[in-house]
């Protein structure tokens, strides 16, 4: 369930460390991940926990959080060391409505804000997790989805003619906190399954009713498949054919 309060506060927390923010970008650490750290657990005294041989973003009632933003793949080494013995959950936040600001990095300029017309969905999960695959199915494995209108700061240093294309991410400032999704086991993965999806499905229906793309959709079937989500139950012409399973 969603706390509001708890992430505008979490908001608040960094903007009031004045000598930790000079500016957009300047943070050693990015904004959205330390903001991510305050709402999943505004205690700073159990942030950046030593664990050898690592360090864990949270270590709280002897559960770890690691806030994700993107490359799950750079998270096998941690999960294989501490989810024999540890709960630990993948924080993964999802732009969902974003606007753009674009900074000329020869003036310092920033343009107005202006919304993009892509809004995230819980389908944007299946890339990450296709890297982590192997664990997925694992018992002290959970992942939380946050859903969160941001501001994305680009630099304007792209090699199409309006710099654009090509140009790095700056940072990404969180507004709005929008939803939350949890996963705590296999059949809570049945959460990534699109809205009125039939009985079988092939593929391209399967990315038809998720709006994503045939890859995509060939990804995240990937993994349910995987997870015994859903099953192989034949072809339909070329295409396989898929169910889902009853639950338990």
């Amino acid at each position: 369930m969603i706390d509001e309060l708890r992430f505008q506060t979490a908001i608040a927390t960094l903007y009031a460390q004045e000598t930790n923010i000079g500016g957009i970008g300047t943070l050693g650490e990015k904004i959205l991940h330390a903001t991510l750290k305050h709402y999943i657990e505004p205690d700073p005294s159990l942030h950046e926990i030593k664990l050898q041989p690592f360090v864990v973003d949270i270590l709280s009632n002897g559960h770890i959080y690691e806030i994700q933003t993107r490359q799950f793949g750079k998270l096998r080494p941690k999960l294989e060391a501490f989810l024999p013995d540890y709960p630990m959950t993948i924080v993964y936040p999802i732009p969902f409505r974003k606007w753009l600001l674009w900074i000329d990095p020869d003036s310092g300029e920033i343009s107005k804000p202006r919304l993009s017309p892509k809004k995230g969905s819980r389908h944007d999960v299946f890339r990450e997790l296709y890297r982590i695959k192997p664990l997925l199915s694992h018992p002290n494995l959970s992942i939380l989805i946050l859903f969160i209108d941001l501001e994305e700061y680009r630099l304007l240093n792209g090699w199409s003619d309006d710099r654009k294309k090509g140009s790095w991410r700056n940072d990404r400032i969180p507004l709005v906190l929008v939803s939350e999704l949890f996963i705590e086991g296999p059949q809570d993965y049945r959460k990534l399954l699109p809205d009125n999806l039939p009985e079988t499905f092939t593929s391209s229906e399967f990315a038809k009713a998720s709006r994503i793309s045939k890859p995509a959709a060939q990804t995240g079937l990937n993994i349910l498949l995987s997870l015994n989500v859903i099953s192989l139950v034949g072809k339909k012409g070329r295409m396989n054919l898929y169910n889902l399973n009853q639950e338990g």
